[in-house]
């Protein structure tokens, strides 16, 4: 599991371990991660693997592959949950912080299911977990990138799980619309009035990501209120909910 030492991935860490479940943590942060690892292995009884490695470079996703596959590591369940958004115009965004989101966001996603899937799917068994966001339903100015490598996500993963089809191997897509994580202190943006009145927890959406995970569910959208809004998108022209998405972002 990527991206495990806080936010969504370190609840998906503890709910994967409360069911028994041996985990491989990777995240940039080893202090947090070695501390989530031991207090599961206390709680719980599993066993856990502590990969400090920043996901952001090339050569990462290979060198993950690599280590467990050296210490005969099988992974069944694999969750590319390791991403951040950028705040702001495209124009006032730094490119180098700009590459550095899409690379981990998209190339790490990309590399990472291909590095372990062929050995699922030589398995006849395995599950892939893509987090993505309700952002990849619509263009979203001031998150124009993010949105769009999300959208990436999506598109990528439904039709990659279309191609497994009777290999053993699924891969379910989860689109979280606002969480209470670090997100926003990460992408620069202080909570809007209309995130504020839709923010969900972290539990029930891991939740229902990881329930949709084991039905096999091509994607899921966590929380009633986030399934309709992104339904309703259908009846909607696209440059409307452009300007919508453009105003929600809005400051107070």
């Amino acid at each position: 599991m990527t991206g495990a030492s806080s936010g969504l991935g370190e609840e998906f860490a503890r709910q994967l371990a409360a069911a028994g479940i041996h985990l491989v943590l990777v995240a940039r942060r080893k202090d947090r991660l070695a501390a989530t690892a031991r207090d599961l292995m206390q709680a719980h009884g599993i066993q856990t693997r502590v990969i400090s490695a920043d996901l952001s470079l090339p050569d990462t996703p290979q060198m993950i592959y690599d280590q467990l596959r050296a210490d005969g590591i099988a992974v069944d369940v694999l969750i590319n949950n390791a991403g951040f958004g950028l705040y702001g115009k495209f124009t006032d965004i730094a490119w180098e912080r700009e590459q550095q989101m899409l690379d981990v966001d998209i190339a790490t996603v990309v590399r990472m299911t291909r590095l372990f899937v062929p050995d699922m799917a030589a398995r006849k068994s395995g599950w892939v977990l893509q987090v993505a966001s309700v952002g990849a339903f619509l263009p979203s100015p001031l998150y124009a990138s993010y949105s769009a490598a999300k959208a990436f996500v999506l598109s990528f993963s439904e039709a990659i799980n279309f191609e497994l089809r009777g290999t053993g191997v699924s891969v379910t897509t989860t689109c979280p619309g606002m969480i209470r994580t670090e997100f926003h202190d990460v992408s620069g943006q202080a909570y809007t009035w209309f995130q504020r009145l839709m923010l969900m927890e972290s539990e029930p959406c891991v939740r229902a990501s990881i329930n949709a995970m084991l039905r096999r569910k091509a994607s899921v959208v966590p929380g009633r209120v986030n399934a309709l809004m992104i339904w309703s998108l259908r009846l909607t022209p696209r440059w409307l909910m452009t300007a919508i998405a453009h105003r929600t972002m809005q400051p107070d």
